[in-house]
C-alpha cells in the first residue's frame, strides 16, 4: 500500500483512500469487482467505452445556451439564497441543463471564483458524462436521482481533490428532467446534511417552474378573454357547472375529450355521444397569449338551457398546470381578497356564446357552500332572430403539451387500476408473470421480457436471483424469436441494466440503446437483429418483501418516443404489484408441494401380492389446492381382499395429515377382519377423535370425510361394501352393462353414533369394479348426470385392462382443470379355482381329529405340496383339537391353494383364542405358540355364525 500523496508510475496521485486505490487498478486494466460503489464503477465502465482520458483537462464550451430560460428564471433568486448562506466557505454552486451544459455558477467567496480554472467557474461548459466522464452533473443526469461523488470516484484527474453532490430538477406537470442542481466543495468539507439542503433548494426550484407554468396558462385565459370580447359578451355557460343538464359520468367524458382535443394543438370540432341519445360538441381554438405562449382553447355547444339556469361558480379551481397535472377549469385560484361575484363576472365575460345576450346586467349572486351561485337572465330564443340559442361554454384551456401529460398520466392511472385486477388472477408462477407482461403490452412497452430463478419457479426462496435466471416470458407485437426463447437460461454480464436493477433494488432506465455503451458487449439480448427493432429499454427488479424474485425488462420499439422517468415509475409499480403476487403464487406453489409431496408420500406406493384382483390406481390433485383423497388395496385372511376409497374434507396441510391418520387406521380395522360396516363405525370414532384434538374458531371443527370398504372374496365370488356418504361405485359385468349398485348411504365420518349398514353382491369373474371420489363427477360447470353418463360409456369397453380404463377415465370423464382431488381405483375379478379348495364338515367329536389330518394330507399330495405335509398336519391338529373343546360344533376345515397354504377352521363359537405364555408346570397352553411358530401369520375373524380360525403357511419355506 503506497503512503497518501505517493505517485504512480504514470504520475497521478493516489490520494491514499481506497477509492483511490481502486481507481488506479482500474484505470490500469485490472479487475475491480468490491470496494467501491456499484453506481461509480458502471460510470467508471461507460467512460473508458468512450475512449475517455482522465488527464483530459479540457471540456466541450457551448455559447449557444439560453442564460435567461424558465430554469435559469426558476433558480436564480434560490441560487442567490444558497450563495449567501454558504458565504465564506469553499461551496461552489452550479446550474446545469438537460444535456449537463452549465447555466449558472455561484461562490461562497470570490476568491475561490477568481483561483478556480475556467472549465469550474464559466457557465458553458459540458459536464455530460458522454465527454467529462464520472462526475456530479453527468452521473445525476444518468442515474436521474440525487449522487455524491467524492475524490477518486471522480473519473477526471482534475476533480480528484474535490467532492459534489447533485440532484435532477424536474418539471412538476410532465416529471421531465430540465436541469441539475450541484454543490461541489473540497473533499475535506464532506457533511450529510448537504443533501438535505439541496433537496429543499430543487423543492424551491421546481415550485417556481410550476409557477411559471401557471403564469402561461393565465395569460392564455386572458388572450382567450380579450378575442372574445372583440367577438362581443355572450351567454356563457362553464359545462363543469352543469349540474342539472349533465350527469358526473357525462362531465368526466366531456372533460376528458377536452383533453385529448387539447394534447392534439389543432383547430378543430368534434361530437362527443352521451348517453341517452344526447351529444355534446366540442370546439377547439387555437390561443396565444400575449408573450407568445400558444395553447388551445375548449368551447362546448350544449342544447339550449331552461331560461334563467342557476349556475355554481366554484371560488376556488386549479389552474390548467396545477399541482393536479391535469387540465383543470376555466378560472384561475382568486389572489387574495379577491370578490368572488367577480370571479363569477370574470368567468361568465370570457364564454362566448352563438348569440347576444340582452343589455341587461347579470342577475343577483349569492354565496354558497360550494362556490357562488349565478343566476343568468335569458331566453331560449334569440332576441334578434327569433330562434334557439344553444348553450355555449369555455371548457378547458392549455397548452398541447400540457394537455398530452395530463392524457399520459390519466392513462398510466388507468393502466394500474386494470392491473390490480389483471394481475394475480391465479396462484401460479408463470401465469402471473405472462399477465405482467400482458398488461403492460403495448400500453407502456413493446416488448417485455421477464427471468426469473429456478428455485422461483419450483416454490423456493432464491439464495441469489442473479444465479440461474430462466427466460419465464416473452411477450411482444413483433417476432419474439429475436429474443432468448422461454425455457433457456439468461446470463447477464455485471454491467448490463438487469444485473444494476438486481444489485441496486431500483429500477434501471437506458432511454436510448443507441447512445449506451459499455454493458451492450455482456447483454445476451441485445444483439444486431435486436438492436434494429428496439431503442429504448427500463430493467426492473421483481421486488417483494424485501427478496427478490427476478427481473422484468421493458423494451420499447414502435413508439419512437424514449422511455422517460413517469416510464420508469410506472413500470417499477407495475412490477412491485406483479413481484407481490409472484411471491404469493411462489409461497404458494412452495406449500403445495410440500402438501402434495406429504400426500403422494402417505398413499400407498405400490400394490401387494395377491390374485383376487386385478388392480390399477391413480391420483390426480387439484390445480388449485391438494386435498385428502386416498384409496388402498388390503390383502385380507381367505384370499379375500380389501378395497377402500375415501375423502377427507378440506385441502392442505391438515386435510392431508389427517388422510394419512384415516388410512392408517382404516388400514388396521381391515387387518383385524372387521366387516365393513364395523370398519366404518371404528373410522367415525377416529374422525370425531381427531376433530376434538384440532379446535378452530368458536369451537366449531372441520373435519370431516367420505369413505366406502368393499371386501371382496373370490372363493366364493361375492362382494360386501359399504359407505358412508360417498359416491357409490360403478359395476361392470363381463358382458359389458355398467351399473351403479345402489348401496345404502351412511352419513359422513365425523358426526358419531350413527350407524351405517351394507350390502352384498355378486361379483363374477371378470368383472370390474370401479372406486372414485367426488371430484371426478362433481364440477361446478357439468352436469352429475351427464358425467356419469359419460363414465357409464367409457367403462362399457370391457375388454381394456385396469391400466387401460383408469387412463381411459382420466382423460375422457375428468375436468380439464380439477378443482379438487381425483382417486381412482378399477379392480378387475378373479375367481380362485375350485380345484384349489378342499373343505370338510364334521361334528364336535375328538375321535374325528386323526381323519381330518389324514384327508388333508391326501389333497396337499393331489396339489403336490407333499412338503408342507408335516406342517400343516401339526397346524390342522391343533386348531381342530381347539375347536371341539373350546368351540362349538359343527365344525368346517377349509383348505385353500394360492400363493400361500391356507388352513381354516371355523365353528360356532364367539370365543376367541388367545396366545400365552406357558410356564414350566403347566401341562397346556403351548398349542397356539406351536401354530405362531409353524406359521406365516395367523388370527380369527368373526362371522354371522361363529369364527374362523385361520393360519397361513407360506409355501417356500414349508
Amino acid at each position: 500500500m503506497r503512503p497518501e500523496g505517493e505517485r504512480t508510475p504514470t504520475g497521478r496521485a493516489t490520494g491514499g483512500t481506497a477509492p483511490a486505490r481502486f481507481r488506479e487498478r482500474f484505470l490500469q486494466g485490472e479487475p475491480v469487482e468490491w470496494g467501491v460503489r456499484a453506481s461509480i464503477l458502471d460510470s467508471w465502465h461507460r467512460s473508458r467505452s468512450l475512449g475517455l482520458s482522465p488527464d483530459r483537462s479540457d471540456l466541450p464550451f457551448r455559447d449557444d445556451f439560453d442564460p435567461d430560460g424558465p430554469i435559469v428564471r426558476a433558480a436564480a433568486p434560490v441560487l442567490a439564497r444558497l450563495q449567501s448562506r454558504f458565504a465564506g466557505s469553499e461551496m461552489n454552486i452550479s446550474l446545469a441543463d438537460a444535456n449537463g451544459t452549465v447555466l449558472m455558477r455561484r461562490f461562497g467567496t470570490a476568491s475561490l471564483a477568481r483561483s478556480l480554472p475556467a472549465v469550474q467557474r464559466a457557465p458553458g461548459f459540458v459536464f455530460s458524462e458522454q465527454v467529462a466522464g464520472t462526475n456530479g452533473i453527468g452521473l445525476a443526469l444518468v442515474e436521474r436521482q440525487l449522487i455524491r461523488v467524492h475524490g477518486a470516484e471522480h473519473f477526471a484527474e482534475r476533480s480528484q481533490a474535490s467532492a459534489c453532490r447533485a440532484l435532477p430538477l424536474r418539471d412538476p406537470l410532465s416529471g421531465r428532467i430540465e436541469g441539475v442542481l450541484c454543490f461541489g466543495y473540497p473533499r475535506s468539507a464532506e457533511d450529510p446534511a448537504l443533501s438535505t439542503v439541496i433537496r429543499r433548494a430543487a423543492d424551491a426550484i421546481e415550485r417556481r417552474l410550476l409557477g411559471q407554468s401557471s403564469a402561461r396558462e393565465r395569460a392564455l385565459l386572458r388572450a382567450y378573454r380579450d378575442a372574445v370580447g372583440e367577438a362581443g359578451a355572450g351567454h356563457g355557460v362553464g359545462v363543469e357547472d352543469l349540474a342539472l343538464e349533465l350527469h358526473p359520468r357525462d362531465r368526466a367524458v366531456v372533460m376528458e375529450r377536452a383533453a385529448e382535443l387539447i394534447s392534439r394543438g389543432q383547430r378543430a370540432a368534434v361530437e362527443v355521444p352521451l348517453p341517452g341519445g344526447r351529444r355534446v360538441t366540442l370546439v377547439a381554438r387555437p390561443v396565444t397569449g400575449a408573450s407568445g405562449v400558444e395553447g388551445v382553447a375548449i368551447e362546448a355547444v350544449l342544447p339550449g338551457l331552461p331560461p334563467r339556469e342557476a349556475l355554481a361558480i366554484p371560488q376556488q379551481v386549479d389552474v390548467l398546470a396545477g399541482l393536479s397535472g391535469r387540465p383543470a377549469l376555466v378560472s384561475a385560484a382568486p389572489p387574495d381578497g379577491q370578490d368572488p361575484g367577480a370571479l363569477a363576472a370574470e368567468y361568465l365575460s370570457v364564454a362566448p356564446s352563438a348569440g347576444r345576450l340582452p343589455d341587461a346586467a347579470p342577475g343577483p349572486m349569492a354565496a354558497t357552500g360550494k362556490g357562488v351561485r349565478v343566476e343568468v337572465p335569458g331566453s331560449e330564443t334569440d332576441h334578434h332572430s327569433g330562434h334557439p340559442v344553444p348553450a355555449r361554454g369555455l371548457v378547458l384551456v392549455g397548452e398541447p403539451l400540457v394537455g398530452k401529460y395530463a392524457l399520459a398520466a390519466r392513462r398510466r392511472l388507468e393502466l394500474l387500476s386494470e392491473a390490480s385486477t389483471r394481475i394475480g388472477t391465479t396462484l401460479d408462477v408463470r401465469v402471473t408473470a405472462r399477465e405482467l407482461a400482458e398488461t403492460a403490452v403495448p400500453r407502456l412497452a413493446d416488448f417485455v421480457t421477464i427471468d426469473l430463478p429456478e428455485a422461483v419457479l419450483r416454490g423456493e426462496e432464491a439464495a441469489d436471483p442473479r444465479s440461474d435466471l430462466r427466460r419465464t416470458v416473452v411477450h411482444g407485437i413483433y417476432d419474439e424469436r429475436s429474443f432468448t426463447p422461454v425455457g433457456k437460461r439468461v446470463d447477464f454480464g455485471p454491467a448490463t441494466p438487469q444485473a444494476r436493477c438486481l444489485t441496486s433494488g431500483q429500477a434501471v432506465l437506458e432511454p436510448s440503446l443507441e447512445a449506451a455503451a459499455g454493458w451492450l458487449a455482456q447483454d445476451p439480448e441485445l444483439t444486431e437483429q435486436l438492436l434494429s427493432h428496439v431503442h429504448s429499454l427500463i430493467a426492473v427488479p421483481l421486488l417483494a418483501r424485501g427478496v427478490v424474485q427476478g427481473i422484468a425488462s421493458f423494451y420499447r420499439a414502435r413508439d419512437p418516443a424514449p422511455f422517460d422517468d413517469d416510464d420508469r415509475s410506472l413500470a417499477q409499480e407495475l412490477a412491485a404489484r406483479a413481484a407481490l403476487c409472484i411471491d404469493n403464487a411462489r409461497r404458494f406453489t412452495r406449500e403445495r408441494s410440500m402438501v402434495l409431496t406429504l400426500q403422494r408420500e402417505l398413499l400407498p406406493h405400490g400394490l401387494p401380492d395377491q390374485d383376487a384382483v386385478e388392480v390399477a390406481h391413480r391420483y390426480l390433485p387439484a390445480e388449485s389446492d391438494v386435498g385428502g383423497d386416498w384409496y388402498d388395496v388390503i390383502p385380507l385372511s381367505g384370499t379375500r381382499i380389501g378395497l377402500f376409497v375415501g375423502d377427507v374434507v378440506g385441502h392442505g396441510m391438515l386435510s392431508a395429515a389427517t388422510m394419512g391418520s384415516l388410512r392408517t387406521a382404516a388400514r388396521s380395522f381391515a387387518e383385524l377382519d372387521f366387516p365393513p360396516d364395523e370398519v366404518l363405525t371404528h373410522l367415525d370414532n377416529v374422525v370425531v377423535r381427531l376433530d376434538r384434538e384440532h379446535p378452530q374458531a368458536g369451537g366449531a371443527g372441520i373435519i370431516g370425510a367420505t369413505c366406502l370398504y368393499a371386501i371382496y372374496d373370490p372363493t366364493s365370488q361375492r362382494c360386501t361394501m359399504a359407505r358412508a356418504a360417498h359416491p357409490p361405485p360403478a359395476l361392470v359385468t363381463p358382458d359389458g352393462t355398467v351399473s351403479f349398485p345402489d348401496l345404502p348411504e351412511g352419513p359422513p365420518l365425523g358426526l358419531g353414533g350413527l350407524p351405517f349398514e351394507t350390502a352384498e353382491f355378486d361379483l363374477p369373474e371378470g368383472s370390474q369394479l370401479v372406486l372414485y371420489t367426488d371430484g371426478l363427477i362433481e364440477d361446478r360447470n357439468r352436469d352429475v348426470d351427464v358425467v356419469l353418463d359419460q363414465l357409464r360409456g367409457v367403462l362399457a369397453h370391457q375388454e381394456r385392462t385396469p391400466e387401460e380404463t383408469c387412463q381411459a377415465v382420466l382423460d375422457t370423464v375428468a375436468p380439464a382443470h380439477p378443482c379438487d382431488d381425483i382417486a381412482l381405483l378399477v379392480a378387475r375379478a378373479h375367481a380362485l379355482d375350485p380345484r384349489r379348495i378342499a373343505a370338510w364338515d364334521l361334528p364336535a367329536d375328538p375321535a374325528l381329529v386323526s381323519e381330518i389330518r389324514a384327508s388333508a394330507l391326501r389333497q396337499l399330495s393331489d396339489w403336490d405340496l407333499d412338503e408342507a405335509a408335516f406342517a400343516v398336519e401339526l397346524l390342522l391338529s391343533e386348531l381342530v383339537t381347539n375347536a371341539v373343546r373350546h368351540g362349538a360344533g359343527p365344525i368346517r376345515v377349509r383348505l385353500l391353494h394360492d400363493r400361500t397354504l391356507i388352513c381354516e377352521v371355523s365353528d360356532t363359537s364367539n370365543t376367541a383364542p388367545h396366545l400365552r405364555r406357558a410356564a414350566s408346570t403347566d401341562e397346556g397352553g403351548r398349542g397356539l405358540f406351536l401354530v405362531a411358530q409353524l406359521a406365516q401369520s395367523w388370527g380369527t375373524r368373526y362371522t354371522p355364525e361363529g369364527k374362523v380360525i385361520w393360519a397361513e403357511c407360506a409355501l417356500d419355506s414349508a
